[in-house]
C-alpha cells in the first residue's frame, strides 16, 4: 500500500518514497512520498486562497466541520488506534486513548470555534477618551504550520489543526518522518466533513528540507512546533517575525515527602516513567525522594516496574512496546550504562533487546548524569534524595526545562509552597508529572518553550488582534 500526501488541493505522488516502518520487527507499514521545498511552495500558494475561504467562513460553519470530523473520528477509532500503535510502536490499549482523546480535541476545538470572541475596553476611562467606543477584534493568522512529533502522531496534530481551523486558518501540516500516517488519515477525515480542499496540505519527508522552507517562506504567518529544545532553537532562528508556539520538552521532576501515599505514588510513576516507552515529553523522570522513606519506597517501585512486560505492542499482553527507532533505544541504553560508571545503582532493567529497551529504575543519581540532567525520553526513571521540601524545590529547579512536575504528599502548606515556588509550566499535587487534559492550558517555562497549547488557548495563539476606536459624535 502506498499512501499519498494531501498538497495544493490534491493527493499526489513524488518521485521518492519513504518506508515507515514497524518499530517492533522493522516491517514496512506502509510508503509514503518524500516531499520537498519545491512542494512546500506549490501547497502555500493554494493556502493562501485557502486562507482567504477560511476566514469569510463563519465560526458555526467551522464548527460544523469540526464537529463531523470529530464523529468521524470516533467511528473510525479502531483503525486509527492500529495505525498509531504501528507506526510508533506504542502498545494497543494506549493508542486507543489516544485515538478518542484526539476526536475529543477537534471537538473542543469546534465548540471554541463558537467563542471566538474580543473584549470592550473602557476608553471614557481615560483623560480624552469622551465619547470614544473601544473593542477588539481577533481575526486568524492565515496560514498555520503544524510541525509535529512522533510520539502522539494523531492527538498532538489535533492539538494544533483543530484550533487553527476554528480560528479561520488555513493550515499546512508536517508529520514526523517515522510516523505520517496517522496525520494522513486525520487529513482525508477533515476533507470528508468538509474543510475546502484549498485549506489544507499535508507534506511528508525529511524535517531539515521541508521544515528549512516551512520557516523561511514568509507567506506562512504562524508556527506551531513540539519537538527537541535544539530545533526549536534552530525554527525560531529561521522564523524571523512568525508568530511561534514551541513545546520542547522536560526532564520532569517528581516529588515524593516523607508523608506520602507510596503506593499511589509508585503506581502513578509506573504509569508516568513507562508509558509509550518513556517517549512523553511529560514523562516522570527525575524521581527526588525524601531519605526517610528510602528503602519503602524503591521497594515497592522495583516490584511495579518489574511486572511491566515488553514485546509486541499490538499482543494484549505487552505493557510496554518498542521505542520508535533503535537508535533511540541505543542511546538510553548509553546514557544507562554512563549513569552507572559514574556510581548510580541499577535497580532493575537495563537490557535492550534491538528497539525494546526494558523498563528501568535508577538510584543514587546525581545531578551531572545525563540520565538527570538532559531529556532522556526512553523507559527509565532516575531516583535521589532530599532531607527537606525547600531541598527538593531546589533540586526540581535544577534544571534548564519547566514543562511539569509532580508532588507527593498529604501537607497542604508543602503542596502550595511547591506549587508557588517550582518553575513549571504545569504542577500536580498527588499525582506525577504525566497529566494532561485536553482542554487545559498546557505549556512550559524556561527552555521548555513558549505559548500554551489547549483548544481555547492555542486559538488564541493562532489569531491576532486587532483594536477599534469608534470616534462618536458629541
Amino acid at each position: 500500500m502506498i499512501m499519498k500526501m494531501f498538497c495544493a488541493g490534491q493527493w499526489q505522488d513524488t518521485n521518492q518514497t519513504i518506508n515507515v516502518t514497524n518499530p517492533f520487527d522493522q516491517s514496512v507499514v506502509d510508503t509514503v512520498p518524500q516531499g520537498s521545498q519545491e512542494d512546500i511552495a506549490r501547497a502555500v500558494t493554494v493556502l493562501e486562497q485557502g486562507a482567504r475561504i477560511m476566514k469569510a467562513m463563519t465560526p458555526f460553519d467551522r464548527a460544523q466541520i469540526l464537529q463531523k470530523a470529530s464523529e468521524l473520528m470516533l467511528q473510525r477509532k479502531e483503525e486509527l488506534a492500529r495505525t498509531i500503535s504501528l507506526e510508533v510502536g506504542k502498545i494497543l490499549g494506549e493508542s486507543q486513548v489516544e485515538a478518542v482523546r484526539s476526536a475529543e480535541v477537534i471537538r473542543l476545538s469546534g465548540e471554541e470555534a463558537r467563542r471566538m470572541t474580543g473584549e470592550m475596553i473602557p476608553l471614557e476611562g481615560n483623560a480624552g477618551g469622551q465619547n470614544k467606543l473601544g473593542f477588539t477584534l481577533r481575526v486568524p493568522c492565515g496560514i498555520v504550520a503544524a510541525i509535529t512529533p512522533f510520539n502522539f502522531p494523531l492527538n498532538l496534530v489535533c492539538h494544533k489543526v483543530g484550533p487553527a481551523i476554528a480560528a479561520g486558518n488555513a493550515i499546512l501540516i508536517k508529520p514526523a518522518s517515522d510516523t505520517p500516517l496517522s496525520a494522513l488519515k486525520l487529513t482525508e477525515i477533515l476533507l470528508e466533513a468538509g474543510l475546502p480542499p484549498e485549506a489544507i496540505a499535508c507534506i511528508t519527508g525529511p524535517g531539515g528540507e521541508i521544515g528549512h522552507a516551512i520557516c523561511t517562506d514568509t507567506r506562512i504567518r504562524k508556527i506551531s512546533f513540539t519537538g527537541s529544545y535544539e530545533v526549536g532553537t534552530q525554527i525560531c532562528e529561521m522564523a524571523g517575525m512568525k508568530r511561534v508556539t514551541m513545546e520542547l520538552g522536560s526532564n520532569s521532576p517528581v516529588v515524593i515527602m516523607d508523608d506520602a501515599d507510596l503506593e499511589k505514588a509508585a503506581t502513578a510513576i509506573t504509569m508516568a516513567g513507562y508509558a509509550n516507552a518513556g517517549q512523553v515529553c511529560i514523562s516522570a523522570q527525575r524521581i527526588l525522594t525524601s531519605s526517610a522513606i528510602k528503602t519503602d519506597f524503591v521497594d515497592l517501585l522495583k516490584s511495579k516496574v518489574e511486572a511491566l512486560t515488553t514485546g509486541d505492542q499490538l499482543n494484549d499482553s505487552t505493557k510496554v512496546g518498542p521505542m520508535v527507532r533503535e537508535s533511540d533505544a541505543t542511546r538510553v541504553e548509553q546514557w544507562v550504562d554512563e549513569a552507572i560508571d559514574q556510581g548510580a545503582r541499577l535497580v532493575c532493567g537495563g537490557q535492550r533487546q534491538g528497539a525494546i529497551y526494558a523498563p528501568t529504575i535508577l538510584d543514587e543519581t546525581k545531578p551531572d548524569m545525563l540520565v538527570v540532567k538532559d531529556e532522556i525520553f526512553g523507559p527509565a526513571v532516575a531516583l535521589s534524595y532530599f532531607d527537606n521540601v525547600n531541598d527538593a524545590i531546589a533540586m526540581a529547579n535544577d534544571t534548564i526545562y519547566g514543562l511539569s512536575a509532580g508532588i507527593f504528599t498529604q501537607d497542604i502548606d508543602r503542596a502550595m509552597k511547591f506549587a508557588r515556588e517550582v518553575d513549571s509550566g504545569n504542577i500536580h499535587i498527588n499525582w506525577s508529572s504525566q497529566w494532561r487534559a485536553d482542554a487545559m492550558p498546557y505549556g512550559g517555562l524556561k527552555y521548555s518553550g513558549t505559548g500554551k497549547e489547549g483548544p481555547k488557548y492555542a486559538i488564541h495563539e493562532m489569531s491576532e488582534e486587532k483594536m477599534v476606536v469608534m470616534h462618536l459624535a458629541d
